[in-house]
């Protein structure tokens, strides 16, 4: 999807950019039976502390209720408009299958209006189309997988990206995740073909602060113009270095470099090839 840039009217205009949204229909409202109110948290728990900084405010949006499942197989569904969601980087296809049923699904490269997908084993290998990975050919592109079978998919579902399944056997498939992760799956998961769309969202510049706080995000203040009191990197005459061994949280526990993952993870057995190994 191509980006649309400004003329230089103001200095936050000279470097902002958007996203053309070819293909997305602009004047079609969300459909109303797929939609329901989301609640402003602004960061914090049901207790009301702040547990997630730097957020709130933000424009008022509706969720849209996504498939991640697929599990009307065999159904053909035609691909009614393709959406811009609020709520996520990738765009969504709002489609409606023969008895009528409408659902948001995420739109992958290629998809577009008019165009027929379906759900199961029997399916063609054709970007939207959904099948247990044990129907897919090694080396196609997949997105929006299975952890579980039927839980609906948890993992590749961000705008541009996409897995590469390298291998099956004994009912284990090994995919390659967008990190570079290489992990196994269980065959009997779905997931679906191609690459997720909106291609272009990871090159958008956002260009001034004003447009951040729309998304909801508030401003974040650098430790290291902090009083000591308030940041371990505050204090200092001038612009002062950490001062420490590296860098730290408000709190102390380091920030950079720092391996938060348990060494005996239980998820650790499913992993071929780790994200960061050379």
């Amino acid at each position: 999807m191509a980006i649309k840039t400004y003329k230089p009217t103001t200095p936050s205009r000279r470097h902002m950019t958007v996203s053309a949204f070819e293909g997305i229909d602009k004047k079609a409202k969300p459909e109303r039976s797929l939609i329901e109110n989301l609640k402003k948290n602004a960061g914090r728990n049901s207790y009301g502390r702040i547990t997630v900084r730097h957020r709130g405010g933000g424009n008022k949006k509706k969720y849209r209720i996504i498939d991640f499942k697929r599990q009307k197989d065999g159904e053909v569904a035609v691909v009614l408009r393709l959406e811009y969601d609020p709520n996520r980087s990738a765009n969504i296809a709002l489609i409606q299958y023969e008895d009528g049923t409408k659902s948001y699904i995420l739109a992958p490269v290629g998809l577009k209006a008019g165009h027929k997908i379906v759900s199961g084993p029997n399916a063609d290998i054709l970007p939207g189309n959904c099948l247990p990975i044990a129907n897919i050919p090694v080396g196609e592109l997949i997105h929006n997988i299975e952890l579980y079978p039927g839980k609906g998919a948890q993992l590749v579902r961000s705008a541009g990206v996409a897995a590469q399944l390298m291998a099956k056997e004994n009912g284990m498939a090994q995919v390659r995740l967008p990190s570079g992760e290489v992990r196994y799956i269980r065959e009997d998961c779905k997931a679906c073909i191609g690459q997720v769309g909106n291609t272009d969202w990871a090159n958008i510049q956002i260009g001034k602060a004003g447009r951040k706080r729309h998304m909801g995000w508030r401003p974040t203040v650098r430790g290291s113009v902090m009083n000591p009191n308030d940041h371990p990197h505050g204090g200092g005459e001038g612009k002062s270095p950490v001062g420490r061994p590296g860098p730290v949280t408000p709190w102390g526990k380091p920030a950079m470099g720092y391996k938060t993952r348990k060494t005996k993870n239980r998820t650790e057995k499913f992993i071929v090839k780790h994200r960061n190994s050379k």
